[in-house]
C-alpha cells in the first residue's frame, strides 16, 4: 500500500461510513501505520454486519449487547483454510464452508470496537460508558516481586482485561528448522533476497525495518546495522515499532550477504539513500523494494502489540 492511500469503510451503497471514517483520520493524525488502519477498517466491518443483522444503529450499541456481538463473532465463518492440522472443522453458511475465526481474531475485533467507542466517547458523540468494559488485570497483582520478569518494569502498558474476551492459548513460535532454512535459501537467487531474509532471520528485522535500512545504517566495521523508524518509504514500507535500536549481526553470513548485494547487485548509479533497489535493466529499475509477503520466525525482538491488546 503506497503511502497517502486512505482508508474507508463503506456501507451497502458503497459509501463511507462517516463515523468509521473519522476514527480511521483520527487513527492517521496519530501516525498510526497503514496496515494498522486497514486491519482496524476490517475489525470494524464485522461490527457493522452485526449491527445490521440486529437492526441496531452504532448509537445504540450498549454493554448489554457486547455478548451478543461476542456470540456472532463465534459464529463468523473465516475464507482462510487452516493448514496445520490434517483435519479440519468447518461450518456452513449460505455462501459455503468456513472454519470459523481464531479466538484471537476476535479480541482483536472487541479491542477495535472498543477503541472505537472511546473515539466516539471522547468526541462527545456518545454518552454511554464504552460497551467493551475495561477493568486492570489482577493477574500481576498475584505475582511476586522476585517472579516478575527484568524487564516487566520497562513497560508503559499499564495490564488490562476487557469483561469480554474469549480464553486464548500462548503457543510458543514454531521456527523453521535448518533443513527448511536451507531450502528456502537454495530459491533465493538474487543476493537482494538473500540479504533481506538473512536480515529477518538471523537478525531479527521486520521486512519493513529491512526496506526501509538506509546505506548509512550499515556499519560493516561493527558488524551491525541501525534500525531507525522512518515512515517516508516511497512505497509505503515502514517500521512497526518506534523505538530505533542498533542489531549486531553475529552470524558472518548476513553481513557478507549484504556487502556482496551492496557491491555487485545493488545499481552504482542510483540516487536513493535506500539499501534495496530494484535492479537489473526493466521499467521499475532504481524504484524501491516493496514490502514482501515472507514470514520468518526469527528470535528476534517480540511484537510490540499482541492481538487483542488494542486501546
Amino acid at each position: 500500500m503506497e503511502s497517502g492511500t486512505r482508508v474507508e469503510l463503506l456501507d451497502e451503497a458503497g459509501e463511507p461510513v462517516e463515523i468509521v471514517s473519522g476514527f480511521l483520520r483520527s487513527l492517521a493524525a496519530r501516525d498510526y501505520s497503514p496496515n494498522t488502519l486497514i486491519a482496524y477498517a476490517h475489525d470494524l466491518r464485522h461490527l457493522w454486519c452485526f449491527f445490521t443483522r440486529e437492526g441496531l444503529a452504532w448509537q445504540e450499541f450498549a454493554a448489554p449487547q457486547a455478548l451478543a456481538l461476542l456470540e456472532y463473532l463465534r459464529s463468523v465463518p473465516s475464507r482462510r483454510p487452516r493448514q496445520r492440522m490434517p483435519l479440519t472443522v468447518a461450518t456452513v453458511d449460505a455462501e459455503g464452508p468456513g472454519t470459523k475465526l481464531a479466538p484471537a481474531t476476535v479480541n482483536r475485533i472487541l479491542a477495535a470496537v472498543s477503541s472505537f467507542y472511546e473515539y466516539v466517547i471522547m468526541a462527545g458523540q456518545y454518552g454511554r460508558a464504552n460497551p467493551i468494559k475495561k477493568r486492570p488485570d489482577p493477574a500481576l497483582q498475584r505475582v511476586s516481586e522476585r517472579h516478575r520478569p527484568f524487564m516487566g518494569r520497562a513497560s508503559r502498558q499499564k495490564p488490562i482485561r476487557r469483561s469480554v474476551r474469549v480464553k486464548t492459548v500462548q503457543r510458543i513460535p514454531r521456527p523453521l528448522d535448518e533443513i527448511q532454512i536451507q531450502a528456502l535459501m537454495r530459491q533465493l537467487k538474487r543476493l537482494r533476497d538473500q540479504a533481506i531474509v538473512l536480515l529477518m532471520l538471523q537478525g531479527g528485522l521486520r521486512p519493513g525495518e529491512v526496506l526501509s535500512l538506509h546505506l548509512e545504517d550499515i556499519a560493516y566495521g561493527r558488524r551491525r546495522v541501525i534500525v531507525r523508524h522512518r515512515s517516508d518509504h516511497p512505497k509505503g514500507a515502514r517500521s512497526k515499532s518506534r523505538f530505533e535500536r542498533v542489531v549486531d549481526l553475529h552470524e558472518p553470513e548476513t553481513l557478507a550477504t549484504l556487502s556482496a548485494y551492496v557491491m555487485r547487485e545493488r545499481p552504482a548509479d542510483a540516487d536513493s539513500p535506500l539499501a534495496f533497489l530494484i535492479g537489473g535493466s526493466g521499467k521499475r529499475r532504481l524504484e524501491a523494494s516493496a514490502t514482501t509477503g515472507w514470514c520468518v520466525c526469527s528470535p528476534g525482538p517480540p511484537p510490540g502489540r499482541k492481538s487483542g491488546n488494542r486501546g
